[in-house]
């Protein structure tokens, strides 16, 4: 399952934020499983 969790939506959110704090920005976060990759960015999520 590449659907991303409670967690993985918590992690994301911080790392933009602690990254933010340097100028650096998220571009994307990708989950890899079985299947297809799930893009953070590709799901609006960003």
């Amino acid at each position: 399952n590449t659907e991303p969790s409670a967690a993985d939506r918590a992690i994301t959110e911080r790392l933009k934020s602690a990254l933010a704090t340097v100028d650096v920005r998220v571009l994307d976060h990708f989950i890899v499983g079985k299947g297809s990759p799930y893009s953070f960015a590709e799901a609006g999520l960003l």
